[in-house]
């Protein structure tokens, strides 16, 4: 024995094979020891997860834990405790922090803060351009050692040759890029919705498909030409998921994403003039959505990432016009997907748990499972579970979400990182 503590998970159902199974699951430290049907260990301290669901922690390819620079909005202390509550054991970094992380002096005010406060995974995001500005090219190679990719997210890169330098040297480096998809030459002054159902009937500016739809065309005529291995962050457009599919039956390097809010809403669901239900992308038209949940199904979407965008109550106070694009998402990530998607019939818990598991982890090159010899990542669910979202009772220091008093099925209870309970009963 290792000197390492045991801990023995029995009775819970993980997935496999598109079923779930009944097994025991050994940890040791920071391991799986072993996973079968029935497990005797005396010297494990023992769970019963009858009823539970067991599934490898999740994997967030898209948030925004705000620090260095944000702090008032979240830290990585609170971010990272609210991604294990909402059963995430890996999260991906967005880089609009100040400084922004485009040189390895910047990034070390990120990385620093990261080892000390960080109690689950977080994999950083460099930027693509200095100061996420579109112009001078960040520091990619020196970067490369120290972050899964490279994104400007929150701005479009609107020069075209700028774009193709940056994917040239991503592609050399060996590194991901992630591309926030916004010509904002195709955006109207203030736009603040889709341009659509709610925008004629708040009376603001909109915010057409276009801006994203055209930007992603852009950027595969440069895969093309660089083999870069690219991702669409939150794609929300009908004519972007034809884009997509189009590129991947061609054979492109090319992975996307969608939030749980764009599979759950469309702008016909915004209801009030409250910043809760803004965010950018917006939530588009209900042709939108479908398009959304069909590329999810057919697998042109490759998993579901949260964008998890907290920002103060104040800057979340002033209506669609004047509050910040963003809302949060680790905390009920799982349960509104399960609620619109396995709980409605369109897809089962298995697929459910793969769009959040191993399909990120197959986009940053990782395998993912619960077996002998992998990392005790996990989280027990509850899918019988029925609660109504109260942003007060968020671990985040975000509070403004369009779930606010949805109800919703699908619980997480518990989340292990490296064997170490980081949310639940018996967290340290």
């Amino acid at each position: 024995m290792s000197g390492w503590s045991l801990t023995l998970l029995k009775n819970g159902l993980i997935s496999s094979g598109g079923q779930c199974k009944r097994r025991d699951v050994l940890l040791e430290g920071p391991w799986i020891a072993r996973v079968a049907q029935a497990i005797d260990c005396p010297a494990a301290s023992v769970r019963d997860l009858t009823g539970y669901i067991l599934s490898p922690g999740f994997i967030d390819l898209h948030a925004h834990l705000r620090e260095p620079g944000f702090s008032y909005k979240e830290t990585i202390r609170t971010g990272t405790r609210a991604a294990a509550a909402g059963g995430f054991t890996t999260v991906c970094a967005m880089p609009n922090l100040s400084p922004a992380p485009d040189s390895l002096d910047h990034f070390s005010k990120e990385a620093a803060i990261l080892r000390t406060d960080a109690i689950i995974e977080v994999l950083p995001f460099g930027a693509i351009t200095r100061g996420r500005k579109g112009q001078a090219l960040a520091d990619i190679e020196a970067l490369a050692p120290h972050v899964i990719g490279y994104s400007d997210d929150g701005k479009g890169v609107r020069q075209d040759a700028v774009m193709e330098q940056a994917m040239a040297r991503a592609a050399k480096a060996g590194r991901l890029l992630a591309a926030h998809c916004e010509d904002e030459n195709l955006v109207a002054p203030g736009g603040c919705v889709h341009d659509g159902a709610a925008a004629r009937r708040f009376g603001v500016p909109g915010i057409t498909g276009e801006s994203e739809w055209r930007q992603i065309e852009r950027d595969l005529a440069l895969v093309r030409k660089t083999n870069v291995s690219y991702h669409v962050c939150h794609v929300s457009a009908r004519e972007s998921v034809a884009l997509l599919r189009r590129a991947k039956a061609e054979g492109l390097p090319v992975t996307c994403e969608c939030t749980p809010h764009q599979i759950v809403f469309c702008d016909e669901d915004i209801t009030a003039d409250d910043g809760r239900f803004k965010m950018n992308p917006p939530l588009r038209a209900a042709e939108d959505r479908e398009a959304i949940i069909e590329g999810l199904l057919d697998g042109t979407i490759d998993c579901i990432a949260t964008d998890h965008a907290p920002h103060t109550a104040a800057e979340k106070a002033n209506g669609l016009a004047g509050s910040a694009f963003g809302v949060v998402g680790f905390e009920t990530a799982f349960a509104a997907c399960y609620t619109a998607l396995v709980k409605k019939g369109l897809c089962g818990l298995p697929f459910l748990l793969e769009k959040l598991t191993g399909a990120p982890g197959r986009i940053l090159g990782r395998e993912v499972s619960i077996a002998e010899g992998m990392p005790a990542d996990l989280a027990a669910l509850d899918r019988k579970a029925t609660w109504r979202v109260d942003p007060e009772r968020f671990l985040s220091r975000g509070r403004s979400t369009p779930f606010a008093d949805r109800e919703l099925t699908g619980k997480v209870v518990t989340t292990w990182y490296h064997g170490r309970i980081v949310y639940g009963e018996g967290m340290e």
